[in-house]
């Protein structure tokens, strides 16, 4: 008798490898389960290029974002953040003809910011009425299903709601959810039938939860907004340690636990990617709910790490082997001491020729854990000094 036993298989690879690439581009729809941890919008651009080699890339995004048109939501309905979630949603959504270009254009419109609240409360309600352009265009059953979503939110939305700058995805986003006794699942899902997404995103957990930080020098910072340095003055000092809050505006630990179904989705990966992005708020918050790193794991696929290029303002005098310290760390918090650190991470991705990397001097510290670097080039002359998407998703396209 047969039994199941799970062997891993190594290959050489060639970087890039145009039969593969090309390979995948023919048949999409058949392209590698490629996962990602990330948040914010760093992985968008790429994530276009991505959808036409595979349709079945998964994306991991964290909810604890605290600030722009969320806070506002996460403010108003005591909910996850779904900011991200919308960019990402948009940025694998089908382009071509064949897709829903109609619902495209109103998922990504965003009301006037220097509307008056009349002029923008009349547009949501004429949205509602499938009176409004925008809506109008869109064919039923869609129209309805859109209409439905935007009446939820607008009965359950405050009297001193903020309409001005708001994302007319993220309401949808809003009014599905509140729709759905408060769970993303159903609405992410209807979203992206809707405007076709190909691939699969998922919050990480659906807790309404918020990031907090302990500081070097013994401060404490509430909220994802306050660590970014985008809209407020960029910390002062390096980070401690990340935790869970059940507020931001006072320190109330808490715990989130991955989800069986996200669970499944990790440890089926064909490549897990730890992509560039701001490392504490989009990358390291997707790794602290329970379970995550038992997922990862449990993957036997290769789990690569493309360090960030520049300066990040989370990363305060954090060298390119610290953050790769630091994420290992992070994986290693939660599962067993006796894991090897090659079943959390294989391969770290660079460009050390052209790109700019904070105070790299050495990696001999994270050869030695038997993590492999490949330096290749991810760096074009029009991308200089970042990462030339279509390179990056080469090299990731590659390895799979």
């Amino acid at each position: 008798m047969l039994s199941n036993k799970s062997i891993r298989i190594t290959r050489t690879a060639r970087m890039p490898d145009l039969v593969r690439i090309s390979r995948y581009a023919k048949a999409p729809e058949l392209g590698p389960r490629m996962l990602f941890f990330s948040g914010g919008s760093a992985l968008n651009k790429a994530s276009r290029i991505l959808k036409n080699y595979t349709h079945n890339s998964i994306h991991m995004v964290t909810p604890f974002d605290s600030g722009g048109s969320s806070a506002k939501l996460r403010k108003a309905f005591a909910m996850p953040s779904i900011g991200d979630l919308r960019s990402r949603l948009m940025a694998l959504a089908d382009e071509n003809i064949t897709g829903q270009p109609e619902v495209y254009k109103l998922f990504t419109y965003r009301f006037p910011v220097q509307g008056k609240p009349d002029k923008l409360l009349a547009q949501l309600d004429a949205m509602i009425h499938g009176d409004d352009p925008l809506v109008h265009a869109i064919p039923n059953p869609m129209r309805r299903l859109i209409r439905n979503q935007l009446g939820f939110f607008r009965g359950a939305m405050p009297a001193d709601f903020d309409m001005r700058g708001a994302s007319t995805g993220n309401l949808i986003l809003a009014g599905g959810y509140i729709n759905n006794h408060q769970h993303l699942d159903p609405i992410i899902f209807l979203f992206s039938q809707l405007v076709g997404v190909l691939g699969t995103v998922r919050a990480i957990v659906n807790d309404n939860l918020h990031l907090g930080a302990e500081l070097e020098d013994g401060s404490e910072v509430l909220g994802q907004h306050r660590l970014t340095g985008k809209e407020v003055a960029p910390l002062a000092s390096p980070v401690k340690r990340l935790f869970l809050s059940a507020s931001q505006e006072h320190r109330e630990p808490a715990t989130a636990e991955l989800r069986k179904k996200n669970r499944k989705l990790i440890q089926q990966a064909d490549l897990i990617c730890y992509p560039p992005g701001s490392f504490y708020t989009s990358l390291i918050a997707n790794l602290l709910p329970q379970g995550v790193s038992t997922a990862i794991a449990d993957c036997d696929s290769p789990k690569i790490y493309i360090p960030n290029l520049g300066h990040d303002p989370e990363q305060i005098g954090m060298t390119l082997e610290g953050s790769v310290h630091t994420l290992l760390d992070y994986l290693r918090a939660g599962i067993a001491d006796d894991c090897p650190d090659r079943e959390l991470l294989n391969f770290i991705l660079i460009d050390s020729k052209r790109g700019n990397y904070p105070a790299c001097r050495s990696l001999q510290s994270v050869r030695k854990l038997g993590i492999q670097v490949i330096d290749t080039r991810l760096i074009s002359s029009d991308s200089a000094p970042y990462y030339d998407a279509g390179l990056l998703v080469a090299a990731l396209l590659s390895l799979t």
